[in-house]
């Protein structure tokens, strides 16, 4: 059963992530919750998966024109500056206080999506 959870949870964060929604939103509460795996070591298993599909859908926008290299360099590197941060914080962080942050991060999100959903519905 935990193979068909792998592979289930795998699937659901390869799609979304392959859609450029961020698999990893899904797939670390989905290891943490159901597997009740430490959210480290979910952190830690996104973070692999991420780097295959993101090559392959990396691969898949570029051959159909969906990429932008404007400003592409700026963006990589505040992103590497700040995950080596944030993997430093996180390492130092107590589990439980991880995932809640996680959560927060997570309802936060969720708010907004949900006010633009609205707001594009006015217009």
């Amino acid at each position: 059963m935990t193979y068909f959870l792998y592979i289930l949870f795998g699937l659901i964060g390869g799609i979304f992530g392959g859609m450029g929604m961020g698999g990893g939103t899904l797939l670390i509460p989905l290891l943490s919750i159901f597997l009740n795996m430490e959210q480290s070591l979910c952190q830690g298993i996104n973070l692999l998966t991420f780097l295959v599909m993101a090559l392959f859908s990396l691969f898949i926008h570029y051959k159909n024109n969906l990429l932008r290299f404007d400003g592409v360099i700026s963006i990589i590197i505040g992103g590497v500056f700040f995950s080596i941060l944030g993997s430093l914080i996180a390492t130092n962080i107590d589990g439980k206080i991880l995932k809640i942050s996680f959560g927060v991060f997570l309802c936060i999100l969720g708010i907004f999506q949900f006010i633009k959903v609205f707001k594009n519905k006015k217009k």
